[in-house]
């Protein structure tokens, strides 16, 4: 029984700090709408900070960064803040944290280096890019998966019928199947009611994962994503995406007002 409870723990902690590989990104149409609406929601005066930070770069343009820098292997440490894997019986709160971070640790870290008025303006340039980038990865809600299946990367089924995994159709294949740029989709987000939203990184995860449930339920007995599916849940991701880009202003109205 010791060598037992000893291989299991080591099984634990090993899937607590394993991570996802680069297919494991909220595409660069949903950042940017992310991004996007976050900046027309920002209050004027925050949003000059943001531009300042930022070089005058857009939110929306700034919102791929932390996707993009992932090819570079002084960048590579950063990987794991991209998302949580947790079993779907538990909740973040009850899990082993990974010493390395996770996408909830980091957006905390975020929250501190932009409000700290001691930290340098590169400092907060980064942690602001990755700030964007992760409110929009922690609301598509396989960033909360499982580890056995790496977020549903290991999923495979068929969008369409062309074979693909179920991380990357909640990544890319929902939405790239609406044949809208950004700034069309950001338009009519716009239009949508205003939603609630917290300013806790704590309650974006715990939200986010009761979603992951709810998929993992519904993919059991499904190999192939056909237009029902899509049709389905367009109103639920719309909803995320608007969802995100308000919290994202949210966060940075109440940061540096």
């Amino acid at each position: 029984m010791k060598n037992f409870n000893t291989c299991f723990l080591i099984i634990i902690t090993f899937t607590s700090f394993t991570s996802l590989d680069n297919s494991s990104l909220w595409g660069s149409i949903g950042h940017k709408v992310v991004g996007e609406i976050a900046e027309r929601k920002l209050n004027p005066s925050v949003k000059l900070i943001v531009n300042d930070l930022l070089d005058g770069e857009s939110m929306s343009s700034a919102s791929t960064w932390a996707d993009e820098i992932k090819s570079d292997p002084k960048y590579q440490k950063h990987s794991p803040w991209h998302y949580v894997n947790m079993p779907l019986d538990k909740e973040y709160t009850d899990i082993q944290k990974n010493p390395n971070g996770d996408i909830v640790t980091t957006l905390k870290k975020c929250i501190r280096v932009l409000k700290d008025p001691g930290s340098d303006k590169s400092d907060k340039a980064f942690y602001l890019k990755f700030l964007i980038h992760l409110v929009g990865d922690i609301h598509q809600p396989l960033h909360t998966g499982m580890f056995e299946d790496r977020g549903g990367n290991d999923i495979k089924l068929s969008f369409l019928g062309k074979p693909t995994n179920f991380h990357i159709v909640w990544d890319v294949h929902i939405i790239q199947s609406l044949n809208m740029d950004y700034l069309q989709l950001t338009d009519e987000l716009m239009n949508l009611k205003e939603t609630s939203f917290s300013l806790d990184p704590d309650h974006w995860v715990y939200e986010t994962h009761q979603d992951v449930k709810v998929l993992y339920a519904e993919i059991k007995n499904i190999d192939n994503i056909d237009n029902n599916y899509i049709n389905n849940k367009i109103p639920f991701i719309k909803h995320k995406l608007f969802k995100a880009g308000s919290t994202l202003a949210g966060i940075l109205n109440d940061i540096f007002s």
